[in-house]
């Protein structure tokens, strides 16, 4: 059954993930999506600040998955994939657990919020969605990057609700599988070496795989360990060097 998606489209908001909690804590039933032209304190991973000026996709969705409390994880390797395809045909990469980039630099960033209800399932799920549709957010380095894209953001809005909905249906038919495989085909390559800050610790190794709960997978020491949690960390993007004797090129210098 498709969910019937209550779109609401506020000029400013200081977080759209911020009043979904709030509507969800209150009873809201799932389907409520919020979308803020203008974002003045959201929040990004670990902390980070996410003020995003007008022209940005600033969207956050509530959902009630009947569904234990741990396969959490799994919607933010879904969310990724139904933002990517919403986002076609700059066809953006995935990167582990919530991060899409383009040309190796962070263009979207996804933030899970969930609550159980005391008995190991999932209370209420809120999926918060920050696209640089046409600018990088305030206080970010040249790891971000932006679609320059004068699309507006309630069209997009509208294409990502659609590919969420559609890969819900996938998830609740087929299982996780299939948002694995999908998530994996934009992903790092199995074997490829990559590292991964947990905490203050930095451990390196081969991509070896989603687990079945979304945790990521590395060869590493001679085995296989699950991450619930982390950050992989890729070399900075470089900038393309101007040709001598001619102007630079928008972003470059």
């Amino acid at each position: 059954m498709a969910t019937a998606w209550r779109l609401k489209t506020h000029e400013s908001l200081p977080s759209t993930s911020d009043l979904c909690r709030e509507l969800a804590e209150a009873g809201e039933p799932e389907g409520f999506a919020a979308l803020a032209r203008r974002q003045t304190a959201g929040r990004g991973s670990r902390g980070r600040e996410w003020i995003a000026p007008i022209g940005n996709l600033n969207l956050s969705v509530l959902l009630r998955p009947r569904e234990r409390a741990a396969s959490a994880g799994q919607w933010s390797l879904l969310a990724a994939v139904a933002l990517a395809e919403a986002l076609a045909p700059a066809d953006p990469r995935v990167k582990w657990p919530n991060d899409l980039l383009l040309d190796g630099r962070k263009v979207a960033g996804i933030l899970l919020d969930s609550a159980d209800d005391g008995q190991g399932s999932l209370a209420w799920l809120v999926i918060g969605i920050g696209v640089n549709l046409s600018h990088v957010p305030e206080g970010y380095d040249g790891s971000a990057g932006t679609l320059r894209s004068a699309e507006a953001p309630e069209a997009v809005a509208a294409r990502v609700l659609e590919r969420i909905d559609a890969w819900r249906r996938v998830r609740l038919l087929e299982g996780f599988g299939p948002v694995r495989a999908a998530w994996l085909s934009r992903a790092h390559s199995i074997g490829e070496t990559i590292s991964l800050r947990v905490g203050g610790e930095r451990v390196g190794g081969q991509f070896a795989g989603l687990g079945e709960d979304g945790s990521l997978m590395l060869q590493s020491g001679g085995r296989v360990r699950a991450f619930a949690t982390g950050e992989v960390l890729l070399a900075e993007p470089k900038l393309a060097e101007p040709k001598l004797g001619g102007p630079l090129l928008d972003g470059e210098g």
